[in-house]
């Protein structure tokens, strides 16, 4: 099996290359990490933030789940993870931007519409966390006038997640205030297109 020696062949060439090239970012950044943006994205290997947005090392701080989904604030231990992330973001490293990145064709989004028994047999955490849109799926697939569901959902699972950052009081204090602005997009793979949320009107447009 050659996928991880392909791994570390990309590691080498990374240190050959790019590593070189950005050596003094590198050696600073080993102090400590100050990124502008954090980016809640898909954990889909196709929509990696660091090449559709081209970033360079420590420019953003990415977490990555399925479906890029936001729980609220007031949640259950076991979506801690996320949720200590966005803390740590937000209150530890300052963070002056907070994007959440959807993606078309995303599958945790048609595990949500397709509804339970996606992941293990028995307990399983996949359904568990996508239960975080029971809401917004529901009112999708009631709306007989909305013929792609997909990317109907891929987008209301947007504005959810952008809604539940708006429960964590320090998000909501610095919103406020101006010093934190919270955004949303939406990525089609097949086009490499990105339209960004326009909250006013709701719509997703482009830049």
């Amino acid at each position: 099996m050659p996928e991880f020696r392909e791994l570390l062949d990309g590691y080498h060439r990374f240190r050959r290359n790019d590593y070189y090239r950005h050596k003094g970012r590198w050696e600073d950044l080993a102090e400590g990490q100050h990124p502008p943006v954090m980016i809640i994205a898909c954990c889909d290997s196709r929509v990696d933030p660091a090449t559709v947005f081209d970033l360079v090392p420590g420019q953003a701080f990415v977490l990555r789940n399925v479906a890029n989904l936001v729980p609220p604030f007031q949640s259950e231990a076991g979506l801690a993870g996320a949720r200590s992330a966005i803390e740590f973001g937000v209150t530890g490293l300052g963070v002056r931007h907070i994007v959440v990145m959807g993606h078309g064709a995303c599958g945790g989004i048609k595990a949500a519409l397709a509804g339970g028994d996606q992941g293990a047999p028995g307990h399983s955490f996949l359904d568990n966390w996508i239960s975080l849109i029971d809401g917004p799926r529901d009112a999708v697939l009631a709306d007989h006038a909305c013929e792609d569901k997909q990317l109907a959902l891929e987008q209301a699972a947007i504005r959810h997640s952008l809604a539940n950052l708006r429960t964590f009081p320090y998000i909501a204090e610095r919103e406020a205030a101006g010093s934190l602005k919270l955004h949303g997009c939406h990525f089609t793979i097949g086009t490499g297109r990105l339209l960004l949320l326009d909250e006013a009107s709701g719509r997703f447009v482009n830049d």
